[in-house]
């Protein structure tokens, strides 16, 4: 999603957006807005200090690789187990998630940029409110009470619609809520206000949950078309991948979110890349290249979510 600088203006066009530094995952300060897009695919980086990661082979089928306990059609690119369990790393953030997170605790000012924003597209007489709503649900956005930040956001959007940040951080709200339907509508409702494609992973994750396997093959089409920065190009992978997973269609997973090297130095985003690639090579009868993953993830994030399933695949094929 998208990582501006609090102090930095929204742009206006897609095409100026695709130079921005908007990252699939900045949460915590990672991928600044100073970087710029590297090349698509991952297989290309050939940084020093990374190891080349095997190829599947094999075409087994049946070894678990479902998932333990149930169908892997709730192993969600961003949550572990049932959908609405704990999570297997966080859905990307966005500007107004990491922006409106600094404006909160305690009522804090908001950023320039999005005062702005309701400056352009809010009649005057209804500023004051919006702001202020933006700033309350910010808080609660930030505490985790996303029942609260949902009321508080409905109550903004019934103030203004055309507000691409209140559309925005409602879409995230409710899919934090496991409410896929409206998050969908909120998150499509913000892209085509704002242009950013940042958000299409979780897009393709609602539709996912929705089990509407041709609406993510079309959103999956219609991001190759816009493109993005690498991060939401991992996010994006990591979605589909797990998708065609689901469907059973390993061969064409692995073609999508195979590493190519691991690097010694991973993003968030390159972790869950990892996850859903060893759980492909897994199914695919590939134990090394599985199991070398495997390696990968726990030397960087001992309890990533979602492991014991991948152990569980790899037992299951006797290894």
């Amino acid at each position: 999603m998208s990582d501006r600088s609090s102090n930095q203006p929204r742009k206006g066009s897609q095409s100026s957006r695709r130079q921005d530094g908007r990252s699939g995952s900045s949460r915590d300060g990672r991928s600044g807005s100073s970087q710029s897009r590297d090349q698509k695919g991952s297989g290309s980086r050939s940084s020093s200090g990374e190891s080349r990661s095997g190829s599947s082979q094999g075409s087994r089928k049946g070894s678990g690789a479902k998932g333990s306990g149930g169908s892997s059609r709730q192993q969600s690119s961003y949550r572990s187990g049932d959908r609405k369990g704990s999570q297997s790393g966080r859905p990307p953030s966005s500007r107004a998630r990491e922006q409106l997170r600094t404006a909160g605790s305690g009522g804090g000012d908001l950023p320039n940029w999005i005062k702005e924003e309701v400056s352009r597209t809010t009649p005057k007489e209804k500023r004051p409110i919006v702001l202020s709503l933006l700033s309350e649900a910010a808080d609660a956005f930030a505490a985790g009470r996303y029942a609260r930040a949902h009321q508080i956001l409905l109550r903004a959007k019934k103030e203004t619609t055309r507000v691409a940040t209140v559309r925005e951080l409602l879409g995230l709200t409710a899919y934090r809520m496991g409410r896929w339907d409206e998050a969908l509508k909120e998150l499509r409702t913000y892209r085509r206000i704002d242009g950013d494609t940042s958000h299409m992973p979780v897009e393709m994750d609602c539709q996912r949950a929705l089990g509407r396997p041709h609406d993510v093959e079309k959103t999956w089409e219609r991001y190759n078309e816009l493109d993005g920065l690498s991060s939401t190009d991992a996010e994006c992978k990591v979605v589909y991948g797990a998708f065609l997973l689901d469907e059973d269609r390993a061969r064409e997973a692995w073609t999508v979110v195979n590493p190519g090297r691991i690097s010694q130095t991973p993003k968030e985003w390159d972790l869950r890349q990892w996850y859903v690639a060893a759980r492909v090579a897994a199914r695919l009868g590939d134990a090394h290249t599985a199991r070398q993953l495997l390696g990968a993830i726990e030397q960087h994030e001992l309890a990533f979510p979602g492991l014991d399933v991948v152990r569980d695949e790899l037992a299951a094929l006797g290894q």
